[in-house]
């Protein structure tokens, strides 16, 4: 094979078996879950976002209130 032909195949051929090897595993990672499951689990993540932020939200309010309450918590 010449020199000069190597470099433009790889080029080409690396991208194109990732993309090939993207699109054939990307649901591999649900696909043991029924669609009920994955489903499930979607609303569970959804809860738990919801959960996230207002976990958020009642820290921010105690710290305007009562600066000190994390050291009093930590103490506990």
């Amino acid at each position: 094979m010449q020199p000069e032909l190597i470099l433009p195949i790889m080029i080409f051929s690396i991208p194109l078996v990732w993309i090939v090897m993207h699109y054939k595993y990307r649901d591999r990672k649900t696909s043991g879950f029924t669609e009920d499951e994955s489903r499930q689990l979607r609303e569970l993540l959804d809860i738990a976002d919801s959960m996230a932020d207002r976990i958020k939200t009642l820290e921010s309010i105690l710290d305007a209130e009562a600066p000190d309450w994390r050291e009093q918590h930590d103490k506990d």
